[in-house]
């Protein structure tokens, strides 16, 4: 019966592959079966060695390496269907943009499921079942991700890398290596169970697995032992600050009048539970206000001064006018009780469709905008700034900015803490809160700061230095968390330089090895 399968070109080439790269996403949050990326990805692996097989035979009446492309490119489909379909959700909140649905759920996976279909041609006809083609495979899904990262404005969402966010001892590397050398080492550990198939000794089969299993060992006692002198450091540190998250759990909506502003507004104080004679900071999520700008939340001073007292700063999210040009930036502002900006961020990353409209004025003529309230796109901020208040030196993430590990390299040496605020509420009832929360951990770790996220309809939390959830407020959960800070200057990664020089290593490793099967 799996032999008859095996036959079936169509079988191997769409069906099975598709299935697998869906399964790819039970690895990640919230299900974190990540046992399972030892059997697909070995699996894929040899998919492709069968195929190329094939297709000097079997498959030859297709062009040669179509097979190859059309097997990656279903798998990719598989694994970013079933990884990123939420997107799909924030279309269902404004009746134009329902007709974008279907683009959503078929278009986005099938473009970016090229950035698995074309290394699969590319290395393809030349992998075998021997230790080299491993090298290979590896390092070129790891530059794959790599490119997914950066090009067209980048979204590195779900690297298999992500896959091990519950497993807190083993990600402490990430502090020294940085994410992408990283993700390549989690995919060479993925791949090595293929050895299994290798026409070598089976004494060599086991010494090699034996050393996988020593290697994924020996980074869980470093990460056992990065966290045990972390909390002995931690309880050194005197400088602390009294830091409050809420998450109000707003429901998402448009076109919200003053009134009904100013009754989110009294709300979420209530949540805040403002003590005047305790100096705290309060974060505040994103989209509190509702596409309202700061000079329409001005109207609200006097409720802030009767709430707050110069004891308090408040970080929260809101349109910000620019004068030049009369359009808007997406900011995160730290106010006082009198709502004078203290300081103020305008968001780098902006969201393709969802805060900036590509091409706008030709896609404005068929009456299309970006998602988000209002009809303009945002203004992209052009600092790579912290925003500073008090003791505080804060690197601001807005949104889905966390998912970028850029902007924690390029952030400030003084930064003492990492601030992310979101409206998750985009993402619905999905698995789309859970794997953007999942960023946050990794974040925290290659800054060595801690990081708070406030969240609209999505996981608030305070994370210690070393990716620990110090407390958390789940999805679609209305409340506040407090929690004295300690401040620690951060110390991180600051480029991939280590990513390419693993990079050049396996290449080295590569050719030395072919050169040996030559012979």
């Amino acid at each position: 019966m799996i032999k008859k399968f095996f036959e079936n070109r169509y079988f191997i080439l769409f069906i099975f592959p598709f299935l697998i790269g869906s399964l790819t996403v039970l690895s990640f949050q919230p299900f974190n079966l990540t046992a399972i990326n030892f059997l697909i990805i070995p699996l894929f692996f040899y998919l492709i060695v069968y195929i190329s097989k094939k297709s000097h035979s079997v498959y030859r009446k297709k062009p040669y390496k179509i097979n190859l492309f059309l097997f990656g490119l279903s798998f990719g489909f598989g694994f970013y269907l079933s990884g990123v379909s939420w997107i799909v959700n924030s279309l269902t909140f404004d009746d134009n943009f329902k007709i974008l649905i279907p683009f959503g759920l078929i278009f986005i996976p099938l473009f970016l499921g090229l950035f698995i279909a074309i290394p699969t041609i590319l290395i393809g006809p030349n992998l075998k079942l021997n230790f080299s083609s491993l090298i290979i495979f590896s390092a070129t899904l790891a530059f794959s991700d790599y490119l997914r990262a950066k090009l067209f404005t980048g979204f590195p969402w779900n690297l298999w890398a992500y896959s091990t966010s519950w497993i807190t001892e083993i990600i402490q590397i990430l502090s020294h290596i940085g994410l992408y050398a990283y993700n390549l080492i989690v995919v060479t550990i993925f791949t090595l169970p293929i050895i299994i198939l290798f026409k070598i000794s089976n004494a060599k089969k086991i010494l090699l697995l034996f050393s996988l299993i020593l290697f994924i060992l020996t980074l869980y006692i470093y990460g056992n032992y990065t966290l045990n002198k972390n909390k002995r450091f931690l309880a050194t540190l005197e400088n602390r600050e009294l830091i409050k998250v809420i998450s109000p759990n707003f429901e998402l909506r448009y076109g919200l009048n003053e009134d009904e502003i100013e009754e989110r507004l009294r709300k979420i104080i209530r949540y805040s539970e403002p003590n005047k004679e305790k100096k705290t900071l309060f974060v505040w999520p994103e989209g509190v206000f509702s596409g309202y700008s700061y000079n329409e939340i001005l109207n609200f001073k006097e409720l802030f001064k009767k709430s707050f007292s110069k004891n308090h700063f408040i970080i929260f999210g809101s349109n910000k006018l620019d004068l030049n040009s009369g359009r808007y930036f997406n900011s995160m502002l730290i106010v006082d009780n009198n709502l004078n900006i203290i300081d103020n961020y305008n968001k780098r990353k902006l969201v393709p469709f969802g805060e900036f409209l590509p091409f706008e004025s030709f896609l404005n003529n068929f009456g299309l905008k970006k998602i988000t309230e209002g009809h303009g796109s945002f203004l992209k901020g052009k600092a790579n700034k912290n925003v500073v208040v008090d003791n505080f030196n804060i690197l601001p993430l807005i949104c889905y900015e966390i998912i970028f590990t850029d902007l924690i390299q390029k952030s400030k040496p003084e930064t003492n803490l990492t601030v992310n605020i979101s409206e998750d509420g985009w993402f619905g009832d999905t698995i789309g809160p859970n794997q953007h929360f999942a960023k946050s951990i990794f974040r925290a770790i290659e800054n060595n700061t801690f990081l708070v996220r406030s969240a609209n309809k999505g996981f608030s939390a305070i994370i210690d230095n070393k990716g620990n959830i110090v407390k958390k407020l789940d999805s679609n959960e209305a409340g506040s968390i407090e929690y004295e800070i300690p401040l620690i200057k951060s110390y991180k990664n600051k480029n991939d330089l280590i990513f390419f020089i693993l990079l050049i290593t396996y290449l080295f490793i590569f050719f030395i090895y072919k050169k040996n099967d030559k012979k």
